[in-house]
């Protein structure tokens, strides 16, 4: 399935098992689970914006999961995001784990945390991992 949102915010969350589920929340309160840490990048990208989701749904017992299959941001005026930033971007969600732990946090405290990694990873690339 496919429809336009506003992506409200982006959580992660460590699971049990040690792997992370990022939950895209809409406007409307409406929630979309993913495991895949593209997709996750593609959700925060879009954070505060317009943007087209694919998702499907999985029943389970009582509950309807609802699993994000891609993200779309529909912003023209979406930045351009060189090379390395989207390597660094790509590092950091991954490293996202080892940052946040156990702890559930919000969109915002979720960015603040892997904004600072990504930056010195961007600048790494950028440099050419020269140390000196």
């Amino acid at each position: 399935m496919e429809k336009d949102v506003t992506v409200a915010k982006v959580d992660a969350h460590k699971t049990r098992n040690g792997n992370t589920r990022y939950v895209l929340h809409d406007e409307n309160g409406n929630e979309y689970t993913t495991f895949k840490e593209n997709i996750a990048r593609q959700a925060l990208a879009a954070e505060g914006r317009r943007a087209r989701i694919e998702y499907h749904e999985q029943q389970r017992d009582a509950f309807t999961n609802v699993y994000l299959d891609a993200v779309e941001p529909l912003d023209d005026e979406a930045p351009e995001v060189s090379h390395a930033d989207e390597v660094a971007w790509s590092t950091a969600v991954e490293a996202a784990p080892l940052l946040v732990g156990d702890e559930r946090v919000d969109a915002d405290e979720l960015y603040e945390r892997l904004k600072p990694f990504k930056d010195l990873v961007a600048d790494d690339i950028e440099r050419g991992g020269d140390d000196g």
